[in-house]
């Protein structure tokens, strides 16, 4: 099953494409989408246009996407969430299965702590997919989160049992 991962910016948009086998993952390709476009309407709709060639031309199965996490400039935030709603709308209209991931969640799932650095994270994506080159911080994120749906996929189809959902309830007792 090919997953990509995105990781939205409404700047620079990095994604990540896995081949995601019942006995490991496999490294496809990963980059950055530089957002270019002077209104906000021409740079969403340049992310919308981007991961539709990226999900075309790969033939992705299931995208992965981080959530919105409020920083400390609320504009920023919505930007985000404007760049992620583009991308999951190109999933959307290509008929993929989307799933959200917290960057905590992101990082446990790689690092196995959600207060990982990003250094930390980039460490474990090379070392997990073995990759020798360089990657740039955006593409490290996508495949992360990438890596991150795999192994909640995984767990599901062993139990039936969604992971998230399992959080969730234990959360609400608390």
């Amino acid at each position: 099953m090919i997953i990509l991962g995105i990781d939205p910016g409404s700047r620079i948009t990095g994604f990540g494409l896995i081949d995601n086998q019942a006995s490991r993952i496999d490294y496809i390709d990963s980059g950055h989408i530089r957002v270019s476009g002077d209104s906000l309407p021409q740079r969403l709709g340049f992310i919308f246009a981007a991961v539709d060639d990226v999900i075309r031309k790969h033939q992705v199965e299931q995208m992965s996407i981080e959530n919105v996490f409020m920083a400390r400039n609320p504009d920023s935030a919505l930007k985000l969430g404007q760049a992620r709603g583009a991308a999951i709308c190109a999933a959307h209209q290509a008929g993929l299965e989307i799933a959200e991931y917290a960057p905590r969640e992101i990082k446990q799932s790689i690092v196995g702590s959600g207060a990982a650095t990003k250094d930390q994270v980039q460490h474990m994506v090379k070392r997990l997919l073995g990759i020798r080159q360089e990657l740039q911080a955006d593409e490290a994120d996508g495949l992360a989160i990438a890596i991150c749906h795999a192994q909640f996929y995984a767990t599901r189809q062993k139990t039936g049992i969604d992971p998230g959902l399992l959080k969730r309830r234990r959360s609400r007792r608390r």
